[in-house]
């Protein structure tokens, strides 16, 4: 049994405001795509997806004579640092594993090299997983960002993420007592 599930996560008041700003369809599919890439891969998947959805908690608005600036952004924004750090702090209010809180937290930090001065960082297979997830749905221009979902939508589409992942677990956890 999970401490801390996705719908959980999702139905948090910091989840709503934070997450929004950069767009919960895009958090969704990047859950989704780390689900699968953490399966692959033999790592936690409940990390990897939890990792995956709160990528961009961060999110700042960069705006420029009232429009989205993407290239201000792309210059300016420390947005992992951030949404490692709220990241964190909401999953651990939530009850999450100290441990398994940090791991996701430190999976979020290191999605994007975009606020290092160099890409030199030796990630985890768990990081490269959440990395190669979010790039997986991005759009030219950051257009991912403005992908639209209904609140019901998302909230279906995390309940049957949360289902697979309890159903992976519970496969995991008969093969290692078998």
């Amino acid at each position: 049994m999970r401490d801390v599930t996705l719908i959980d996560i999702f139905e948090h008041h910091i989840t709503q405001k934070y997450v929004k700003r950069s767009g919960f369809a895009h958090a969704i599919a990047v859950a989704y795509h780390a689900f699968h890439l953490a399966k692959q891969y033999n790592e936690n998947v409940d990390i990897a997806a939890k990792a995956g959805f709160l990528h961009d908690i961060g999110h700042f608005t960069w705006y420029r004579n009232g429009k989205w600036d993407y290239e201000l952004y792309r210059q300016n924004d420390i947005h992992p640092i951030k949404g490692a750090e709220r990241a964190h702090k909401l999953l651990i209010r939530l009850g999450e594993n100290p441990i398994q809180a940090k791991t996701t937290a430190l999976a979020i930090l290191f999605h994007t090299d975009s606020f290092l001065p160099s890409n030199d960082i030796n990630r985890t297979m768990l990081q490269k997983i959440v990395k190669w997830a979010d790039e997986k749905d991005e759009e030219e221009g950051g257009a991912h960002h403005y992908r639209t979902i209904t609140r019901e939508r998302a909230r279906e589409s995390i309940i049957r993420l949360d289902q697979m992942i309890d159903k992976e677990l519970e496969y995991l956890r008969e093969k290692r007592l078998s």
